[in-house]
């Protein structure tokens, strides 16, 4: 092996950034290790991040890069992971240009991937008209009648959270069925249903037209839908760490998985008490910071354990 550190930080976006800039100002040996593909990669611009709003996630991730740099403990290599082995005293990683390296910990944040609806022209519009996040997104649509597509439960749930930004929340089914329940919600919210398949979507005269099947097209100035998200990398699996139930990695409060001295961060992890991931750039950021400071807090406690 060529090098060992204190700390491998897998993923080089906000967590894997914030927690290289944490581990350098406790002048830990890192290394980071990305590649230049991103969950945000479709949006031009990233929102409800204090000091950063309207900004492209492009250049906070410069940014974060630049002042992770000026750290002399940090080192970054534009190389991805193939695998993350146990050995004794750490962890073995397998790079895609056959380099080896190790380190003493690992810390994850290798994020998931979004897989839209089968919905012709979806892609195109993704991370600007049409969006998973009202957080992120739904400001932007404000004053103009807004979509959220599905049948399934949650479309309740969006449609309420969207209904204070929106002139008029249409639901579009899709031709799917709804249940009793959140077709009783939807009414009682007052909600447009409308039930035709989905034929496409595209750029329209308020921002996305939605092709209907049978009838004319539905104007919207905006699109929600919900994604179907998974693991980015192998690396849950190679090591062995415990998932949630939607697929995330399980930590602790302070970004521990279930193998000591693997740790999780943003998308890809979810922590106690949360139905899911938070899913921000906010979020992502806050995570890797008190990831990276559990590493160094370990690192602490086994240091006094030595002597």
């Amino acid at each position: 092996m060529d090098k060992h550190y204190d700390v491998a930080v897998v993923g080089a976006g906000t967590a894997g950034l914030q927690a290289a800039q944490t581990l350098g100002r406790m002048r830990q040996s890192a290394v980071v290790l990305g590649t230049d593909t991103y969950r945000n990669d479709p949006a031009e611009h990233m929102h409800n991040f204090l000091g950063h709003d309207g900004e492209p996630p492009a250049q906070l991730r410069a940014a974060a890069r630049k002042d992770a740099e000026q750290y002399d403990t940090v080192r970054f290599l534009e190389h991805g992971v193939t695998r993350i082995t146990p050995v004794e005293g750490g962890f073995a990683l397998e790079l895609a240009d056959a380099e080896r390296l190790s380190a003493r910990r690992v810390l994850l944040a290798t994020g998931v991937t979004d897989d839209l609806p089968d919905v012709p022209g979806l892609a195109p519009l993704f991370g600007d008209l049409v969006a998973h996040c009202p957080f992120c997104h739904g400001y932007e649509f404000a004053g103009s009648p807004v979509g959220v597509l599905g049948s399934a439960t949650h479309v309740a749930h969006t449609a309420a959270m969207v209904a204070p930004i929106a002139s008029q929340v249409v639901i579009l089914s899709n031709g799917g069925e709804l249940d009793p329940e959140t077709e009783a919600a939807l009414d009682r919210m007052g909600m447009e249903l409308r039930r035709e398949r989905v034929l496409g979507t595209r750029r329209g005269s308020l921002g996305v037209t939605v092709d209907l099947e049978g009838v004319p097209p539905v104007e919207l100035g905006g699109l929600f839908v919900r994604t179907d998200w998974r693991q980015s990398t192998p690396f849950a699996a190679q090591l062995g760490l415990e998932m949630s139930s939607v697929g995330a990695v399980v930590v602790d409060a302070l970004g521990r998985t279930s193998v000591p001295d693997v740790y999780a961060a943003g998308d890809m992890a979810q922590g106690p008490g949360l139905p899911m991931p938070a899913s921000s750039v906010l979020s992502a950021a806050a995570g890797g910071m008190v990831a990276a400071a559990a590493c160094v807090q370990d690192a602490a406690r086994d240091r006094a354990a030595r002597g």
